[in-house]
């Protein structure tokens, strides 16, 4: 398998080649020109990808998050839904990255096989860095009337995490 692995991308790219001559295509300069274009792609969404950075940055060292953590608390702890999961369903519509390294967290600290670890991993497939997909990719186009998307997809999240609830208790 270690073989296949690496020799799949070699043979993939040796066959796009051969397509290429066969169809009579100059392979290289047509190479070059998708490398120009995502350059150019590469620049346009550059300055989307700092801005995203930097304000999850200031929203996650603000202690917004916190406030927010305590102020749902109760709501939660009557709802009986694990308070461990929390920070992952909040973070995971502004950062895939950062919901990932929480995924990890829970996973070391509960086990992937718990509660826990099964609902932060339907939680983790049924919802969608949103913030961050509008911002990439609607800033890379220039898009700036967001309001419809940003909250379809918001609502799209919090469908998610209630799915993600009502799958784990059913199932688990």
């Amino acid at each position: 398998m270690e073989i296949i692995s690496k020799i799949i991308l070699p043979l993939f790219v040796i066959i796009i080649i051969f397509y290429g001559v066969k169809k009579k295509i100059n392979v290289y300069d047509t190479f070059l020109e998708g490398a120009k274009e995502g350059l150019i792609t590469t620049f346009n969404i550059f300055p989307a990808i700092i801005a995203m950075i930097f304000a999850i940055n200031i929203f996650l060292d603000s202690n917004i998050f916190t406030f927010i953590l305590k102020l749902l608390s109760p709501l939660i702890r009557t709802n009986k839904i694990p308070l461990e999961i929390i920070p992952m369903a909040l973070l995971r519509p502004i950062s895939g990255t950062a919901s990932l390294a929480i995924l990890n967290n829970l996973f070391i600290q509960y086990g992937p096989d718990s509660f826990i670890g099964r609902l932060s991993s339907i939680l983790q497939g049924c919802t969608d860095t949103t913030i961050y997909v509008i911002a990439l990719y609607f800033g890379s186009v220039k898009v700036t009337k967001i309001k419809h998307a940003l909250w379809g997809g918001l609502f799209a999240d919090l469908v998610g995490i209630i799915m993600a609830l009502v799958l784990t208790n059913l199932f688990f």
